[in-house]
């Protein structure tokens, strides 16, 4: 009988384990975060920063391919076989000419290196050859043309050199690729905060609401008593019934725009279905300034918009310069030098049946290409006055977001110390609303005061949290924001580096 009592208690015991290990594995664990460890989370695995990291790498290539113009390009070109069986026209000795039918055998193969010169806009070659073909038919013969060497070079004259001005212009895509990436990750700090005080505030809300719910209900019943009594009219009992019905509405709203706001903040941080979160509501500021000439110096040497004011210049010369080089007088010479051997090289032999000797001799090539307008009708004037048109237009442009810019950091910066302000305010009015509430209500329950007073300290308490939650966040919102332009950190002093 003892036995099977423990045999009983020990089946109840491991099915409350399993019942308990079940239900805790089907809730998730509650996350608490902090402003940093939003933000933190978000740079890792958000959605944004994945862009951010993938456009930065699509850069990254372009810059290794435009890298590989200026190192050597080695390639191997080879046919084999080619078959060819046809009746083609044959010159005879006496000069006629008959159609004769053949079959040609051809194999050929080449190894080349080239290499770009982007200082004189040429392109120097070595390149080693052999072909071999094979007749068919009756009798079979065989023969081999062999280039060990060749060497060559292709040098445009008064051309445009697209080599020179790449070697300007892709080191500073590659420069503003960085930059940007850095930008991109603070950008997404910028809405990971936004997101994050989204939360904080329904929180805030929330924890209002259901206060006020527990301050209505009490005073509602201590209503009740003092009218029971005869000390209130029953319109004043109303009113307060009337106030708790929309604290529980006001309530119910609430729960909705947290679980709301809590959802968008998970999902924006790649977060467990249903995960719970809870927020730490940050400290008072911290103690750093962000002083203007810091913030616009840094802004110059940091910032993405600088080097892409800077590019946007060079690129409208760079087609000034190509519309003229193209439209006047340019040549092209190419010249190559090597040797050939169309016999037995190599131990190979022309007949297998009769070996001979083979035959080596230079192979000399000079080509020289021109290009000379003549009549075009005011094409090629046209063609330059547009793209000066433009270079003056992008001139002016970036003249006035350079102006924009500088602008933006200075209104940023006293934005920053304005909102750093009103965030001391707001805390010291959000202290006093709360103590003269709670102050309020408790004459209200000794019958000092009336229920309009009573409303109109519960309505500045309020109010006075929810400008404080504001001001708060236009703090942070402020900072991030003046940390994405100038690419900075003015609580560390240190410049920002994602990468």
């Amino acid at each position: 009988m003892n036995k099977l009592k423990r045999l009983l208690h020990s089946i109840f015991f491991l099915f409350f384990l399993l019942n308990t290990g079940l239900a805790q594995s089907g809730q998730s664990e509650e996350k608490i975060l902090s402003l940093t460890d939003v933000i933190d989370l978000a740079k890792g695995q958000s959605p944004s920063s994945k862009l951010a990291s993938t456009n930065y790498t699509s850069k990254f290539w372009q810059y290794r391919l435009y890298k590989s113009n200026y190192l050597p390009q080695v390639s191997l070109n080879a046919t084999l076989p080619n078959l060819n069986r046809a009746t083609n026209p044959i010159t005879q000795p006496d000069g006629t000419v008959t159609f004769i039918p053949q079959s040609l055998l051809t194999n050929s193969m080449s190894l080349s290196v080239s290499q770009n010169i982007g200082l004189t806009n040429s392109q120097i070659f070595i390149t080693s050859q052999l072909q071999r073909i094979d007749i068919l038919n009756t009798p079979v013969s065989r023969s081999y043309l062999v280039s060990p060497i060749l060497f060559g070079i292709s040098q445009p004259i008064f051309g445009f050199n697209k080599l020179r001005w790449d070697n300007r212009i892709e080191p500073m895509k590659y420069e503003e690729a960085q930059k940007q990436f850095n930008e991109d990750l603070e950008q997404v700090s910028v809405q990971a905060s936004e997101l994050f005080f989204d939360l904080l505030t329904a929180q805030m809300e929330l924890k209002i609401q259901q206060k006020n719910v527990s301050n209505s209900d009490t005073l509602y019943r201590i209503s009740t008593g003092r009218y029971n009594l005869g000390k209130i009219a029953e319109n004043e009992l109303l009113q307060m019934e009337l106030n708790l019905m929309k604290a529980k509405n006001s309530l119910a709203q609430a729960e909705l725009d947290a679980d709301v706001s809590m959802l968008k903040l998970a999902n924006f941080l790649k977060l467990p279905s249903g995960q719970r979160i809870t927020l730490l509501e940050p400290s008072v500021a911290p103690g750093f300034r962000v002083d203007e000439k810091i913030a616009l110096a840094q802004a110059e040497k940091n910032s993405q918009a600088v080097i892409a004011f800077q590019r946007k210049r060079l690129e409208a010369e760079r087609d000034v310069i190509k519309a003229i080089r193209d439209n006047r007088f340019s040549a092209n010479v190419v010249a190559s030098y090597g040797l050939s051997n169309d016999g037995s090289p190599y131990g190979l032999n022309s007949n297998p049946q009769s070996p001979t000797p083979g035959t080596t001799s230079d192979q000399q090539q000079v080509r020289l290409g021109l290009q000379v307008p003549i009549i075009d009708w005011g094409r090629a004037k046209a063609q330059i006055m547009t793209m000066e048109a433009i270079r003056q237009y992008v001139e002016i442009s970036t003249e006035q977001d350079e102006q924009s810019l500088k602008q933006e950091i200075l209104m940023l910066s006293k934005q920053f110390e304005m909102h750093r302000q009103k965030l001391f305010i707001a805390q010291k009015a959000d202290t006093i609303a709360q103590k003269r509430f709670e102050i309020s209500m408790k004459r209200y329950i000794i019958g000092k005061i009336a229920i309009t007073d009573l409303n109109i300290a519960l309505q500045e308490k309020d109010q006075a949290k929810v400008e404080y939650l504001n001001d708060l966040r236009q703090f942070w919102h402020t900072y991030y924001d003046i940390r994405r332009r100038t690419l900075y950190d003015f609580q560390n002093n240190a410049v920002i580096n994602n990468k």
